[in-house]
């Protein structure tokens, strides 16, 4: 079962609120939880912003909460013009994960109200001194939708599910590499953008772990120059000139049953390939261009993802000789969360790169003028990334998402937001989250709002004319 109504918190929102609704008194607290909306199919409500109920606003007891009207209409007030979704959160003391009849109760008198104001769905959640949260919807007509999966992601990433489907909360997370972890992670979509080198092989690992549903994105063909790296690819393949996610989707059918392979042979520049990535619990970028990872970045951002992105260079150098040799074998691994330091923040991208890069594909000529002149490095000659080096690296990220989703390392997560081997070295470096300085990101939770991404290339207008 993938989950199709999702809850997603970054981690700054779900401090301030945890800390807010458990002051350490024992007593009921509110808050509530402003929502964009994610994009269709999968209903996914992402935390924008949170309102504080003050403590002494309200009649507050170990089991029951009382909490003036106003600040309903207050969040009528903040979320109408942008037609957010308002969910209403309040502590549980004691620790009960799930509604009370006192809950319920309650729910027959707030909700409406808010449905009167405005939208189609508004609800409410429950949160539990561990951090765990518990949610619920209500349409018109008062239909509860139980919400199936809260995530938040920092050092870690948290998965909460509602007791129907999983009655154990998080204090009870399955152990890494057990089946308890292949039996969730049949619960969830890994999305892998790039099926190449690395991502051939992300694929295949993704698909023997367990997830339930894998989107692959690829607007390639299987070439022979490439069946030397491409994991499950063939001279027939090659011959056929097949689409990479055709191949990948194929060979998982040859080992899963009960695994749904989605997919989408275009770009990930393109509108459909970020709505199709959008869909996702975790994100594996394992392509080989700046402009893709800094759409995954954005993807990762509007849509409170947790992102995993590799990348593999062998660069080479002129020998004295006038040949050439390896410079050295190295392999990157970066782990980025809704709210921290982006993929821009840690310099995997900059403006002067995607310019280079741009200029690189529409005017060779230009580009090797001004780098000649100086404007632009790092477009050196490189040997062609080998499938050892690409095995690597890719189950380097692998291991990456496994540590965050089931901790299993001594140290803490925060040591190891990037990763950087060097076989020619033979060294490994860790470089920890505050090493990297953090930007202003307006992507956060920004779902699909137009234009997509905030790119006019990928708004529906832009998408309607060009088609």
């Amino acid at each position: 079962m993938n989950s199709m109504r999702t809850l997603a918190i970054q981690a700054h929102h779900h401090e301030v609120v945890r800390q807010h609704l458990f002051p350490g008194d024992g007593l009921e607290a509110a808050a509530i939880l402003l929502c964009e909306s994610g994009a269709a199919p999968r209903r996914r409500f992402l935390v924008k912003d949170v309102l504080l109920v003050p403590h002494d606003e309200c009649v507050r007891k170990p089991d029951a909460l009382t909490w003036p009207g106003s600040w309903i209409n207050r969040a009528i007030d903040q979320a109408e013009d942008s037609a957010l979704t308002v969910i209403l959160i309040h502590s549980h003391p004691g620790d009960y994960f799930g509604f009370s009849l006192a809950d319920d109760w309650s729910d027959q008198f707030s909700i409406p109200s808010l449905l009167e104001a405005f939208g189609e769905e508004h609800g409410t959640a429950v949160m539990t001194s561990n951090g765990a949260i518990i949610a619920r919807t209500y349409t018109r007509g008062m239909r509860c939708v139980p919400v199936d999966l809260v995530t938040m992601a920092d050092q870690d990433i948290h998965f909460w599910w509602h007791p129907r489907i999983e009655p154990s909360p998080d204090n009870h997370r399955p152990m890494a590499f057990a089946s308890g972890m292949t039996d969730e992670l049949n619960r969830l979509t890994a999305v892998v953008i790039g099926a190449s080198g690395t991502g051939s092989i992300t694929v295949e690992q993704t698909a023997r772990l367990g997830f339930g549903r894998i989107i692959v994105i690829d607007f390639d063909r299987i070439e022979r120059k490439n069946l030397n790296r491409i994991l499950n690819s063939s001279i027939r393949d090659a011959q056929q000139n097949r689409l990479k996610v055709s191949v990948m989707a194929d060979a998982i059918k040859e080992h899963r049953e009960n695994c749904e392979v989605i997919q989408i042979p275009k770009s990930i520049k393109t509108r459909e390939a970020v709505l199709a990535a959008a869909q996702g619990d975790v994100i594996f970028s394992c392509v080989d261009s700046l402009e893709g990872r800094m759409v995954a970045d954005l993807i990762g951002s509007a849509f409170l993802i947790p992102l995993l992105d590799v990348g593999v260079v062998i660069p080479t150098r002129r020998t004295p000789s006038g040949g050439h040799a390896v410079g050295d074998v190295l392999g990157q691994v970066n782990y980025v969360f809704p709210g921290g330091s982006t993929l821009e923040d840690r310099g995997i991208y900059t403006a002067q790169g995607l310019r280079a890069e741009e200029l690189r594909r529409v005017d060779r000529k230009a580009f090797e003028t001004e780098r000649a002149a100086g404007y632009f490095t790092g477009f050196g000659e490189e040997a062609p990334a080998v499938i050892s080096l690409n095995m690597r690296a890719a189950s380097a990220c692998i291991n990456e998402f496994i540590a965050r989703a089931y901790p299993f390392r001594i140290d803490p997560n925060s040591k190891y937001a990037r990763t950087v081997f060097s076989l020619a070295a033979g060294e490994e470096e860790f470089s920890p989250e505050e090493t990297f300085t953090r930007s202003e990101n307006p992507s956060l939770a920004t779902g699909a709002r137009e234009p997509l991404l905030g790119l006019p290339i990928l708004g529906l207008e832009a998408t309607k004319c060009a088609a």
